[in-house]
């Protein structure tokens, strides 16, 4: 992780490939959190007292704060003063004079996008956004390549002529969404596999032996490719879903009790703590760490895949879970004031929204917020 980035981070202009970087490195380990939290929390004491001339010095390398830990912050603030011009916050200063900080209007909050990082079996990460389409991305040994066809999906291409029996049988590779990123892959037996924000599932490079088994976390919709000797096995948590060829959706996410499976087309069979459970198209099955058995009820199928679609449609959703979405697509922080346990949604938008649209939306529905930087409180 480049320190410029942690800086960038906290003066909120990193770009989508940026920010994407830095998810990553920050999820990676409560080390890193504490890190980049020990850095913000002192950073604005610094500022005030920085010695702009030291700060230029540290800019042009001649200090370095991993030899001298006591200019560890004075770095970070002399890094910031490079980032900052431009960024419609600037620092004016003369000797012994005031510093004047000139502040432009918070812009809006513009929705996610496509991005994703690839990890490949040697550990090396690939930002998918810095790949044109139709690029060969990767070989995995002589067996597999990797490449993004003409719609910017990444696609798994077996070579026929290769010997199988040389194949790696611990190559996998995680495809990883950050926040405000959504990305689409087709895995090697055809299936196809459309990752939500903050998302990841690991797979193998090809399917070997006689099951097809992947690990999500968060949420990811599934096209399964029909092959009825071979099982496709989905693993989140303490729940395994298994198919032979069908369309369902996987919600997932670690900050969230329940997993909740959607079944589409087909049919799948959840296993969750020896309990089974087979589902009908139109069913939906949640399971929690609360319960140890499997609900099984009707949903709107429409409303389970509406990200998939570029929508957000709410049936009867609760406040706190529509704004876990908003949080995850626009990178935003939410606060609550009040008791919203009984506020309820129906209806939608579009995704492509800048999220003071989105808001209004909700407004409908008597709520109220206040936009303070990237922090949205909500009023009942």
């Amino acid at each position: 992780m480049e320190f410029k980035l942690i800086i960038k981070k906290i003066n909120d202009t990193l770009t989508p490939d940026e920010n994407s970087i830095f998810d990553l490195w920050y999820n990676d380990s409560e080390e890193n959190k504490k890190y980049f939290a020990k850095v913000q929390s002192n950073y604005q004491n610094e500022i005030e007292n920085v010695d702009l001339d030291k700060a230029w010095k540290a800019l042009d390398g001649k200090n370095n704060p991993e030899k001298n830990k006591n200019q560890f912050y004075k770095y970070a603030v002399a890094a910031s003063i490079a980032l900052l011009l431009g960024t419609g916050i600037f620092y004016f200063t003369k000797p012994k004079e005031q510093i004047i900080q000139v502040v432009e209007k918070p812009k809006d909050i513009a929705p996610g996008g496509t991005r994703g990082i690839l990890t490949l079996s040697n550990g090396k990460q690939i930002v998918l956004s810095d790949i044109s389409a139709k690029d060969t991305i990767a070989q995995e040994g002589e067996e597999v390549t990797i490449k993004m066809d003409a719609n910017g999906v990444i696609t798994y291409t077996i070579n026929p002529n290769a010997d199988v029996s040389k194949a790696d049988a611990n190559s996998f590779n995680t495809l990883s969404t950050p926040t405000g990123g959504q990305y689409n892959i087709v895995l090697g037996d055809g299936t196809k596999v459309y990752l939500n924000t903050v998302s990841s599932i690991k797979y193998p490079t090809q399917f070997n032996g006689n099951q097809r088994l992947v690990e999500l976390e968060g949420e990811a919709y599934f096209e399964v490719a029909k092959n009825k000797d071979k099982p496709f096995i989905v693993k989140s948590g303490n729940q395994s879903i298994e198919v032979l060829g069908t369309h369902f959706n996987v919600h997932a996410y670690n900050n969230e009790p329940i997993t909740k499976t959607t079944l589409l087309e087909g049919s799948v069979a959840i296993t969750y703590k020896n309990q089974k459970a087979i589902l009908k198209p139109g069913q939906q099955s949640n399971v929690s760490d609360n319960s140890n058995g499997i609900a099984i009820r009707k949903v709107d199928t429409e409303a389970a895949i509406a990200w998939k679609n570029g929508r957000f449609k709410f049936d009867n959703a609760d406040l706190k879970s529509v704004m876990k979405q908003l949080e995850r697509w626009y990178g935003i922080k939410v606060e609550y004031r009040g008791d919203v346990s009984d506020v309820r949604f129906n209806g939608g938008t579009f995704m492509n929204k800048n999220l003071s649209e989105v808001l209004k939306v909700l407004e409908l529905s008597n709520i109220k917020f206040k936009v303070e930087g990237k922090t949205i409180i909500v009023y009942p």
